[in-house]
């Protein structure tokens, strides 16, 4: 791939510039925490955009897409916006920096990725993570990893349209390889865990179904957490997110909000407990715990949380009956992949039949994705 940036690159632009990439990422448990004020725990995979680039001497952005085969050229100022969807990532990067008093002028860039697109991977935060590394460094602003991982995410608000959680672009400018990072979505504290899992391998089976996450579902549940929440915090003042809350507190109001309210609480205050226990487990080197919290996040999501579907739901019982040691839908829910942790011995078996029995009930074959938890945003 970098071969393929660099070689168009040249042909464009008549000479070399500096090649910089960052990462997409998983997250191996902590769904639906983040707004909750609860634990994430990503990883930064070895999939991700790579991007060449270098200053030009004017006002003036050209960047080509690769993957996209497209060519954008703007100014930086608000109302230079271009019109394609993939150039307002770099456009919204450019804009945020200004804001913040960075001196970004005009550059010529050419990139690509290897994410797999729409397979909850977090493409666009790769792709904001790499641009804002990049240009921090090539104009000297001296923004800190935090601060570009904020860009990132302002990026989506401002230029987007997409009002996300900080968890992307987060795991994107902070990767470490060989580390997951548990990330206090409340405080934004974080800390590293060695994740080595030596005789098991992670990979992804996307079930390629996107049953809509209409926002009204997702923010239904948004709901549920805030109304619980209120109903606990009349007797515990202290309660500012469901996170705060225990099971206890959330027993005392059971009676006084809806079923549908008092369970999605105790998925998310079963979830924060979980991120916890692997994080404890990981320290010990014990993945069959780790697998074990896995499935467990999958069942509150599919009974409690109702964010699943037939195909992950499927894939997860192939898994248990199987021996997998952990399986789970990863991301929003309704669609998308399952995220497992498999013994090496079991991997080749584990896939076939999970292709095959997939395919004879559904019709299609999931995709597989191998990943490798790797370096965030960086200079090559």
């Amino acid at each position: 791939m970098q071969t393929r940036i660099h070689e168009k690159f040249i042909s464009l632009f008549g000479s070399s510039g500096t090649q910089f990439s960052s990462a997409g990422r998983i997250n191996l448990i902590g769904e639906h925490t983040d707004y909750n004020g609860g634990y994430v725990f990503p990883g930064a995979i070895d999939k991700g955009i790579t991007a060449e680039i270098r200053i030009n001497g004017s006002d003036r952005v050209r960047v080509f897409s690769l993957d996209f085969n497209d060519f954008a050229e703007f100014g930086l100022n608000e109302e230079d916006i271009p019109s394609q969807s993939w150039a307002r990532y770099v456009f919204g990067v450019c804009r945020e920096m200004i804001k913040r008093g960075a001196p970004v002028r005009g550059f010529d860039a050419v990139f690509a990725g290897d994410v797999p697109l729409g397979a909850g991977l977090s493409s666009s935060a790769a792709l904001e993570s790499t641009f804002a590394f990049a240009l921090n460094e090539l104009f000297l602003c001296g923004f800190d990893s935090f601060t570009l991982a904020r860009i990132g995410q302002m990026t989506e608000h401002n230029y987007c349209g997409v009002k996300c959680g900080i968890m992307d672009q987060f795991a994107s400018c902070f990767g470490r390889s060989g580390c997951l990072i548990r990330l206090n979505c409340k405080t934004l504290e974080y800390k590293y865990f060695p994740f080595n899992p030596k005789g098991y391998r992670i990979v992804l089976l996307d079930t390629c179904v996107k049953h809509e996450l209409a926002s009204s579902a997702y923010n239904r549940r948004r709901a549920s957490c805030e109304n619980a929440a209120a109903a606990i915090r009349k007797n515990h003042p202290e309660v500012s997110f469901l996170s705060d809350a225990n099971r206890l507190w959330l027993d005392e109001v059971r009676h006084e909000i809806p079923q549908e309210d008092f369970l999605r609480a105790e998925y998310v205050i079963g979830e924060v407990q979980r991120v916890l226990d692997v994080c404890d487990a990981l320290e010990r080197d014990d993945y069959e715990t780790v697998g074990e919290m896995m499935y467990q996040t999958h069942f509150g999501l599919s009974r409690l949380y109702e964010v699943s579907c037939p195909e992950l739901d499927f894939l997860a019982k192939l898994a248990r009956r199987m021996d997998v040691t952990g399986c789970r839908v990863m991301g929003g829910g309704f669609g998308g992949c399952t995220i497992n942790l498999v013994k090496e011995d079991l991997y080749d078996s584990f896939l076939a039949r999970a292709k095959k029995q997939f395919a004879d009930t559904f019709g299609h074959t999931p995709k597989i994705y191998d990943v490798v938890i790797s370096d965030g945003a960086r200079r090559l």
